[in-house]
């Protein structure tokens, strides 16, 4: 199912985010969501797993329990007691909730997530040992687990290793082979030419939306940097929108 953005208006502490933004991102398609700093990028991912109000417009074709959703790693606490294998586990709470215990089938699902991402015998691992780069895999494989059709990674490359960046993106290419829509927030332009077919180019409004090669122009990215340069800090807050 196509996820269709109508007239989507946004605020991040209540002043304007995203303006009036019209897209319809296919099922199947690898998105890559792109533009300067504070141009709304992680603002449109959160509102489309639920985590962000909206002011105006919709968001059509989404429901909680269809996305999986893998937040930057500075939103996460990693001084949190918890095991590699314990944070994976976690990608099946939908399933098992506070009560139910893990199946053997599932414990081998956890175990087999933990080896895709390159983990294996990291499972007792606490996560507050790990580098950058390890936490980063075990959160793609809590993904793996929620086994969503709709993935929305935001800035899922930072700070990590080559061979990291390497592993993590057959991974996704895994998922858009299997048709799931993966939709990522980022900063490198040279990784989405290379790997994202599809780009939306943001600056608080829509500047491109299409196939990447036709939207990282030299021309948009420039409109895209003044609009930037030109935003008003000083702008009327938005109205408070509906959850």
């Amino acid at each position: 199912m196509s996820i269709r953005l109508n007239n989507l208006t946004l605020a991040y502490e209540r002043h304007p985010a995203v303006h009036h933004l019209t897209a319809t991102i296919a099922q199947g398609d690898w998105l890559a969501i792109v533009g300067p700093n504070g141009a709304g990028k992680s603002t449109l991912l959160n509102a489309m797993a639920g985590l962000t109000a909206i002011n105006e417009g919709s968001i059509e074709g989404l429901c909680p329990n269809t996305v999986a959703y893998l937040p930057q790693q500075a939103q996460l606490d990693n001084s949190f007691p918890l095991t590699v294998f314990e944070l994976v586990v976690m990608g099946l709470w939908a399933k098992l909730g506070f009560s139910k215990s893990l199946s053997g089938l599932q414990h081998k699902q956890c175990v087999d997530a933990i080896a895709v991402v390159g983990l294996q015998g990291f499972e007792h691992r606490m996560i507050n040992t790990l580098s950058g780069g390890q936490l980063q895999r075990c959160l793609f494989a809590r993904v793996l687990l929620q086994d969503q059709p709709v993935i929305l990674l935001d800035e899922p490359f930072n700070a990590i290793d080559l061979k990291t960046l390497t592993d993590l993106t057959q991974v996704i290419k895994r998922w858009h082979q299997n048709n799931r829509t993966v939709i990522m927030v980022t900063h490198d332009l040279d990784y989405v030419q290379k790997h994202c077919p599809q780009t939306l180019l943001l600056s608080r409004e829509c500047i491109g939306h299409g196939t990447t090669k036709d939207i990282l122009t030299t021309g948009n990215l420039k409109k895209a940097r003044q609009l930037s340069e030109a935003f008003d800090e000083r702008a009327h807050l938005c109205m408070q929108g509906a959850a």
